[in-house]
This record gives C-alpha cells, sequence and structure tokens, in this order.
C-alpha cells in the first residue's frame, strides 16, 4: 500500500508541476532530452519559481540527468541497472529480512521502493529525471547558497525511507545488546 501510495504521489506531483509552476506547460520527450546538449536551457523555458514559504520552499523545474545533487551526468543506464539492483534487495529485504510485526521496516521499505520506481520510471520514460522542489532557495552564508538543489517527491520518499530503515535497524538492535550483556555481565 505504502509502496502504491508512495508511487503515485511522486508521478502526480510530477505530472503537475510540470503542468503549473511554468508559465505554459512543459511537456518533455526522451527524444528532446536525448538529443539536446543542455536540456535545462533547450527544453525548460525561463520561469519565475513559485515561492510555496519564503526562504523555505520554491517550486521550479529542472530536468536531472544524473543521480544525487546531478552528479554523474550522462551515465543515465549506469543509474537504471543501480535502482534495479536496488529494488531487487529491497524485495528481498522484505521477504528474507522483516517479520510481520516490522512494520517500520515494513514502510519504510515501501518509500524506498516507490521512491527509486518514481526516478526509475523516469529515466527510463524521458531519459532524465524531473525535480522541482527547491528547500532553502536563496538562504546564504556568505556567498555559499545553503541548499542548491532542486529534487522531487521520490527523492523525499528515499530521504524518509533511509531514515526509517536506520531507526528500525538500530530499534532491532537494542535487545541483542540487552541479551549479550545478560549473557556476559
Amino acid at each position: 500500500m505504502v509502496l502504491v501510495l508512495g508511487l503515485v504521489a511522486d508521478l502526480a506531483s510530477k505530472e503537475i508541476a510540470f503542468r503549473t509552476i511554468a508559465d505554459e506547460p512543459v511537456k518533455i520527450t526522451r527524444e528532446d532530452v536525448l538529443a539536446s546538449p543542455d536540456p535545462n536551457r533547450e527544453l525548460i523555458p525561463r520561469h519565475r519559481p513559485v515561492t510555496v514559504v519564503p526562504k523555505v520552499l520554491d517550486f521550479t523545474l529542472v530536468l536531472n540527468q544524473g543521480a544525487v545533487f546531478g552528479m554523474g551526468a550522462g551515465k543515465r543506464w549506469l543509474f537504471i541497472m543501480f535502482t534495479v539492483g536496488a529494488i531487487g534487495l529491497g524485495l528481498w529485504m522484505f521477504g528474507a529480512w522483516t517479520r510481520h510485526r516490522d512494520w517500520v521496516a515494513h514502510v519504510s521499505l515501501g518509500l524506498l521502493l516507490s521512491g527509486g520506481l518514481g526516478n526509475l520510471y523516469d529515466r527510463l520514460q524521458f531519459a532524465c529525471v524531473r525535480d522541482f522542489i527547491h528547500p532553502l532557495p536563496a538562504v546564504t552564508i556568505g556567498s555559499w547558497e545553503v541548499w542548491p538543489y532542486v529534487s522531487n517527491v521520490a527523492d523525499a520518499l528515499l530521504i524518509i525511507g533511509i531514515v526509517g530503515l536506520m531507526w528500525h535497524l538500530w530499534r532491532a538492535d537494542q535487545p541483542r545488546q540487552v541479551e549479550e550483556k545478560e549473557i556476559t555481565g
């Protein structure tokens, strides 16, 4: 359920953003992205960001041909293969590594899978990932922008899923540490 809801939220939000943020709807095709030396300049019209909360959240359109923070642009197939492998690992973890009571792990894995699938869909369909969420826009320390990166709902789901899995692993380790102290103590 979490996987489906997360995937729908990601894909729907990207579709709505690319239809409404710029003055006119922005239609992206895989062919145009692959043929363009700079898709952000050639395919995304200049537009003013939509300020949701001043200095906290803007919406602006960006095409990301890389991975996290735009690193690795042009290595789309590497990211596709990595994502497919990570989804396989996530499914294996869900089946082999969790019990029916591990709801934090189940929700976290669902969030990770939905985020991975959302960005995988974009890479396969558009040859890039559609981003539009810019937290902390124009917040600077000196001349350094605190958060210059634009992301999407899938990225947020991935981060929340990772934090949830870390929480689950930390909590799952607690009883073992108590048992080990009792045995050795």
